[in-house]
């Protein structure tokens, strides 16, 4: 499972864990979220994400 990093607020999607208020489950792939989801935090789209090392 990978990590995806918002580039403007910071925010860390954890594939694991997914976003469960913001209505991801865990397990959710990055490629699975879907296209026109934004950032709860910041309000960014998927494009302004970028996958990080954990």
């Amino acid at each position: 499972m990978n990590l995806y990093e918002c580039l403007v607020c910071g925010l860390v999607y954890d594939e694991a864990k997914g976003l469960p208020e913001a209505g991801i489950a865990p397990g959710t792939r990055w490629e699975e979220v879907p296209e026109d989801w934004k950032c709860p935090e910041c309000g960014v789209g998927k494009d302004e994400f970028d996958q990080v090392n954990p």
